[in-house]
């Protein structure tokens, strides 16, 4: 590993390090499988495991990154399906999701 001075580093900078190497790597490669869900496993010092299994909590929605360009808070994306649901017809009670 080569010896960098920490204080030589500008934190400001958005290039990647030269020892990262992302040379072959995927972007998005395990996104859809951390939506579903993801287990993480805590390897403790004594030996023991802890497993804990993360998923949305009930209701809850991820937005995906360029709808979350234009929805900074709950309130806004709230009052946009507001205005959009308004102009439903009256006798339509749900949407089916698109596969």
């Amino acid at each position: 590993m080569n010896n960098i001075n920490p204080e030589q580093l500008d934190n400001t900078d958005n290039e990647m390090l030269p020892e990262y190497d992302f040379i072959g790597g995927v972007r998005g490669k395990h996104y859809q499988a951390y939506r579903r869900g993801h287990t993480v496993t805590i390897h403790q010092a004594d030996g023991t495991d802890i497993v804990q299994h993360f998923t949305l909590e009930d209701g809850a929605i991820m937005l995906d990154p360029d709808v979350r360009e234009y929805f900074s808070d709950t309130e806004t994306v709230n009052q946009a399906l507001r205005t959009l649901i308004s102009l439903f017809p009256k006798n339509r009670t749900s949407i089916t999701p698109q596969s």
